[in-house]
């Protein structure tokens, strides 16, 4: 089978570029499988990144479209390239795509088996699917940014958001005392994640709430990032995925600030499926959709507010 069913955009663009059709379907290099998607899921400005459109993380080069979107996934190896001993074909898998390659919004996708990691035995494929990007991003913000311990205490800023649900999940289960802002309506699902307490960013200031913390998570940026400053205790720190924290500010405050870009890593997704088997991280999903309504799902991510990850289902 040379072709392969894909939601592809041959130019630059929104959601309004992305068409399903047939493509090729790749097939793995040495060091790489070749993976038959099950489900993938979708991120939030993906599609405005610069890497999304050419083959370096900055942007430059010449431009490698068409591109395939939706960098997490879900599935099953069905070939390995030459030096693959692990995954083996027929295993379960999934991982984060490297952001210059072609993402899982397709039927078939090829990606380094170094950055492959086993599937989470009690969740099927829509659910694991949620996973890769957030709670990546999680892990690597509180165990490799945060070196968060137990009983230390940590202001999750945007608990309730596709990334902020599993900094709580997983600050709780590392043992942290977990605050979190959120809305009105997602109080209730912030603290039934694991924080401790629920903030109203919309009528309290976090700022009168908690302070002499270990680690703030800035997952919101701006005004936001600029007052959390002052929440933190000397030698505290806070890791934004959101903009790049003021370095003068940090040093004022007594305090470090770090921004960082989630990367593929296999451990921490070994770690990370590991506590979702153990019941300690559960993934959070919005809605499932076809691969033939990708585009939709895209334009909902521009217009609708969601509660977890939106998810592709591509195949049984």
């Amino acid at each position: 089978m040379s072709t392969m069913h894909a939601v592809r955009a041959h130019s630059r663009g929104g959601p309004e570029q992305l068409v399903y059709e047939e493509a090729p379907r790749p097939e793995p290099g040495p060091g790489e499988v070749l993976v038959a998607v099950k489900a993938a899921s979708m991120t939030p400005h993906e599609l405005t990144w610069p890497q999304t459109w050419t083959h370096s993380s900055d942007g430059t080069g010449p431009e490698r479209t068409p591109i395939i979107p939706s960098h997490e996934f879900s599935g099953v190896v069905a070939a390995c390239g030459a030096g693959v001993e692990s995954p083996a074909e027929g295993e379960a898998v999934y991982g984060l795509i490297p952001f210059t390659r072609d993402g899982a919004a397709a039927e078939y996708v090829t990606l380094p088996a170094a950055v492959v990691a086993a599937k989470p035995v009690t969740v099927d494929h829509d659910h694991t699917a949620a996973l890769p990007l957030a709670a990546l991003s999680a892990w690597q913000a509180l165990v490799d940014h945060a070196d968060l311990q137990a009983g230390q205490r940590v202001l999750v800023q945007g608990g309730a958001g596709g990334v902020g649900a599993y900094v709580v999940q997983l600050a709780a289960s590392i043992g942290a005392r977990v605050s979190a802002t959120a809305a009105t309506t997602d109080l209730e699902f912030v603290t039934d994640l694991g924080a401790e307490q629920a903030i109203d960013y919309a009528h309290d200031r976090f700022e009168d709430q908690v302070g002499d913390l270990d680690v703030v998570v800035d997952l919101v940026g701006g005004g936001t990032q600029s007052r959390s400053w002052s929440v933190l205790k000397p030698g505290g720190i806070l890791v934004s995925l959101a903009d790049p924290p003021d370095q003068e500010e940090a040093a004022r405050h007594g305090v470090r600030g770090v921004y960082f870009i989630v990367e593929p890593e296999r451990n921490a997704l070994d770690s990370i499926a590991e506590l979702v088997d153990h019941g300690h991280l559960r993934p959070v999903v919005d809605r499932v959709l076809p691969l033939t309504e990708t585009r939709s799902g895209y334009e909902a991510l521009e217009t609708s507010k969601r509660r977890g990850k939106i998810v592709i289902h591509v195949a049984d």
